[in-house]
């Protein structure tokens, strides 16, 4: 299927009463889901399960490594990631975007709830009440103040917090702290001390998520364009189709390719002859040749060899962790644990209720709702924020990509509700994924129902695989960690911003460096420089002034009232030179 649902123009086709009600309108605009629903069909269901089964095999793994990076127990990473599945596509307006935990917000949630489940899963739905909220009032406008300098700072910050925060996992280094530059410290400080089981299991695993992730980005283009090239279906509705009416013999109308051939269409009864008829589709290359096995053997036997590395280096990390986990299995059974393992998890599906809204801290003191409302202070602000701001950029990206578009204000009504009832599993606040949503997009899937077959393998391994993932080795986590944040530090950018504006070099660089302080303090610290900075361009924009018997001021930008009395005193100066 090309042509994406989700990209029908509005009216009848997708399903709308005749005349166009307004009353259905202003539903189908609040659940999206009616726009391509009523068009839904076997072929869309088909490609929607595919690559729900495989963004699936990608998401458990990375969710039980994120939920490591959050500091709290694994099981919390897959409580997180299926609720986006059921609730995403009823209001989410893309069809490529998958809903999850991520680095960064898994980042963002240790710094404040400190390793304590409780408070992570209250901070979800205390994130998705804010986000929600913005989208039922439409301000998603309020996201285009963050600007892109911002935005890259804390994501290249976060990238190198996370990366190097995995080292001592890798490595299977103990008593290494949190905070970063104590973390970067103790982390050369107690090398010595590194497990040599852990380290080369580490390093294994690094090294084979790399292989088979260059594997990919060196097949994969051939292994796409092979099953358009050969396929019936493709040969079948493509340009081909259109060429036929230029024949004028019956027979030849159903040669596909051959009609292609100008010489053969004009030859009248030439293109009867056999070895001509032969010949074309030889010429095409294409599975349909009649030539025997000789012709065919080989590139067969390529294309399903490229199909195998391919789909092995797409699960690369469910590939890398399950290996692991079996050779950390056989050695833990002999009597050898030479790996550090996850340990004991919870089992089975979580129970749906209410958040806790006060805990009892270990001397039996109560905290109340207020108290850690207080704790997460500025963070209610920076974690929706940096939520529905990762989540857009991604949804936007494979939009223009894919040729349809979405609405930023029903995105930030997805992303809230997903948070709000996500509290209600035990999860903690989730995003867009970057990784995931390339794979969903790369699989072919055709609507956000994509999402609920992801979601399904993640109950199904929440459900029967929770005891075995006990065994799953630390390190390998890491691996899978690493490689997924590494490509987010983007060096390119600093010589972008050098070349096109100088100046915003400076929140990138503050917004950089603060967050190796603290993350939030990183993101508001950027957010609060630009818009300083825009602030200053509106009360001072740039002035071109000539005098040649006539006084003329010339203005770079529009003009707004903070810029009044600086062009008055502008004039002034030069009408009294």
């Amino acid at each position: 299927m090309e042509q994406p649902l989700l990209g029908g123009p509005p009216g009848g086709r997708c399903g709308a009463p005749p005349g166009g009600r307004w009353w259905y309108r202003a539903l189908r605009s609040w659940l999206p889901v009616l726009s391509w629903l009523p068009r839904y069909s076997l072929s869309a269901l088909r490609m929607d399960v595919v690559a729900g089964l495989t963004v699936g095999l990608t998401t458990v793994p990375q969710a039980l490594a994120y939920a490591e990076v959050a500091g709290l127990p694994v099981q919390y990473g897959l409580y997180s990631a299926f609720m986006g599945g059921f609730i995403y596509p009823l209001l989410g307006t893309s069809k490529d975007l998958t809903l999850g935990p991520t680095a960064i917000m898994s980042l963002l949630c240790a710094s404040v709830v400190g390793g304590r489940p409780g408070r992570a899963v209250l901070l979800s739905l205390l994130c998705g009440t804010v986000q929600a909220a913005l989208g039922v009032l439409r301000l998603g406008f309020l996201l285009d103040f963050v600007s892109y300098p911002v935005i890259k700072g804390f994501t290249c910050a976060a990238a190198v917090t996370i990366g190097f925060g995995q080292i001592k996992n890798l490595l299977g280094l103990r008593g290494v702290p949190q905070t970063f530059y104590l973390e970067v410290y103790y982390t050369f400080y107690r090398l010595p001390e590194a497990r040599l089981g852990d380290a080369l299991l580490g390093l294994l695993c690094l090294a084979l998520l790399l292989t088979l992730q260059w594997m990919k980005s060196s097949l994969g283009p051939q292994n796409q364009e092979g099953p358009r090239n050969q396929g019936g279906p493709q040969n079948q509705g493509g340009p081909q189709n259109q060429e036929g009416p230029r024949t004028q013999g019956g027979p030849q109308n159903q040669e596909g390719p051959r009609t292609q051939e100008g010489p053969r269409t004009q030859e009248g009864s030439r293109t009867q002859e056999g070895p001509r008829t032969q010949e074309g589709p030889r010429n095409q290359g294409g599975p349909q040749t009649q030539g025997g096995l000789q012709t065919q053997e080989g590139p067969r036997g390529s294309r399903a060899a490229r199909r195998f590395v391919c789909g092995a280096a797409t699960v690369r990390n469910a590939v890398v962790v399950l290996a692991a986990s079996g050779l950390a299995a056989a050695c833990l059974t002999s009597g050898f644990p030479v790996f550090t393992v996850t340990g004991k998890t919870a089992q089975g599906l979580p129970a749906f209720r209410p958040p806790a809204t006060s805990e009892t801290s270990a001397n039996g003191t109560v905290v109340s709702f207020l108290e850690i409302v207080e704790g997460f202070g500025g963070s209610l602000a920076v974690i929706p924020l940096m939520g529905v701001l990762e989540s857009i950029a991604i949804a936007k990206a494979f939009a223009s990509q894919n040729d349809y578009r979405v609405d930023a204000n029903q995105e930030l009504l997805a992303i809230g509700l997903t948070n709000i009832m996500g509290s209600f599993v035990s999860a903690y606040p989730v995003t867009g994924s970057f990784g995931r949503t390339a794979v969903n997009s790369q699989s072919g899937v055709c609507t956000p129902a994509g999402g609920i077959m992801n979601s399904a393998v993640v109950m199904l391994s929440l459900a029967f695989l929770m005891p075995a993932f006990c065994y799953i080795p630390k390190a390998s986590l890491a691996a899978v960690i690493i490689c997924a944040v590494a490509p987010m530090v983007d060096y390119g950018v600093v010589v972008e911003l050098w070349r096109v504006r100088k100046r915003d070099l400076l929140p990138f660089s503050l917004t950089f460096l603060l967050s190796f302080w603290e993350v939030q303090y990183g993101l508001l610290g950027g957010v609060a420089l630009s818009g300083a900075m825009l602030l200053h361009h509106a009360a001072r924009p740039p002035l071109k002034v000539t005098d040649h018997g006539v006084l003329l001021v010339e203005l770079g930008s529009g003009l707004s009232f903070p810029a009044s009395e600086h062009l008055s005193h502008v004039l002034h100066t030069h009408a009294l030179l």
